[in-house]
């Protein structure tokens, strides 16, 4: 997914968030520069919302984990942005490990989840969960029915003869949900049976999409029959109008802790942390679902989970390592040999 600069964006759409547009005193609060890894309708919405109850102008630019992840590596000497908000929480581990981040306990922890303190924790208070959702199956049920394709409920379906040029999913390099995939595989079945798995798996896949929601968004438009995807949005295409519907794996899957950290080095760190402290709000934890129907279980205890979100407490989860799988190294070494093994493989 190509970067989407917010000042850019909002000016096209009309919004007028530039500081000329400001009042002299909310002009006066300052700056934010916010890294986004969620649709960019929520982005949209954090950036309006959050400017509009604090005064502060926010410059928000909108693309996958992988890709913010390496963005925030190459500009480690020089950063720019000062929050990182959303995407999968392996690399805000990675980055948390590498000292691209910095420490900070919000006074709104107290209102959070368990995952989401466990999150902050392992990452040595450098990161915090916004929200969780588990990977699974989405399919185009008319595209399926078409074709006479069952559809798939076990991991082990998915390398049958009668998937073939039928899937997608994203590449590790940009996606962190991708990662997340090939992780949960390596957990549920042992690295070696895991990457076996892969590489048989790459004779049914007709693309491996750049960001992590490509894959369903191809399934609801029918130009793939089934996608690897986080089953949440699998609902949102399907609450759409699209005709897609979702499976977890029988064998059992993994899942996301989507996370929020403030960037070492922020040149505007106060109004980081504010936007930090807003963001783990009830009323923040909503956007999600209000501003572009996502489907995701928010880490506030008093926000609700959204009409038709999954409920993972009704599906079957591995023990999922994010220590050791967030690790910087962990992740590299993953998505190299996953390069070598998999993604060299011709189609």
């Amino acid at each position: 997914m190509r970067p989407i600069a917010f000042a850019t964006l909002a000016a096209g759409l009309g919004l007028g968030l530039g500081v000329a547009a400001l009042p002299a005193t909310a002009a006066a609060q300052g700056t934010l520069n916010l890294y986004c890894s969620v649709q960019i309708e929520w982005c949209q919405a954090a950036a309006t919302n959050f400017q509009r109850d604090t005064g502060i102008r926010v410059n928000m630019t909108q693309r996958g984990s992988g890709e913010t992840l390496a963005a925030i590596r190459a500009e480690s000497q020089n950063p720019r942005g000062d929050v990182w908000f959303g995407g999968t929480g392996d690399p805000h581990l990675a980055a948390a490990e590498e000292n691209l981040s910095q420490v900070y306990e919000s006074p709104n922890n107290v209102h959070l989840q368990p995952w989401a303190l466990t999150q902050w924790n392992q990452s040595g208070k450098r990161a915090v969960g916004v929200y969780a959702g588990a990977v699974g199956f989405g399919f185009n049920t008319e595209l399926l029915a078409r074709k006479t394709i069952a559809a798939p409920a076990c991991w082990a379906d998915l390398l049958e003869p009668r998937f073939k040029g039928e899937i997608q999913v994203a590449n590790p390099n940009s996606s962190g949900t991708a990662y997340v995939i090939i992780a949960t595989l390596v957990q549920l079945m042992g690295e070696e049976q895991g990457f076996d798995y892969l590489k048989k798996l790459h004779a049914n896949i007709n693309a491996y999409a750049r960001s992590g929601t490509g894959p369903i968004k191809a399934v609801a438009r029918g130009e793939t029959g089934v996608s690897l995807s986080f089953v949440h949005d699998a609902v949102v295409e399907k609450n759409a109008g699209f005709p897609v519907s979702y499976a977890t794996p029988c064998e059992g899957t993994g899942y996301e802790i989507g996370s929020m950290s403030i960037l070492r080095g922020a040149r505007n760190l106060t109004q980081a942390r504010r936007f930090y402290d807003w963001a783990l709000t009830e009323p923040a934890q909503r956007l999600g679902y209000e501003a572009s129907k996502q489907l995701q279980t928010p880490s506030n205890k008093n926000a609700p989970l959204p009409p038709d979100a999954p409920d993972l407490s009704k599906i079957k989860l591995v023990e999922y390592d994010f220590a050791k799988y967030g690790r910087a190294a962990e992740r590299r070494r993953l998505i190299e040999r996953w390069d070598r093994e998999v993604g060299s493989l011709p189609r």
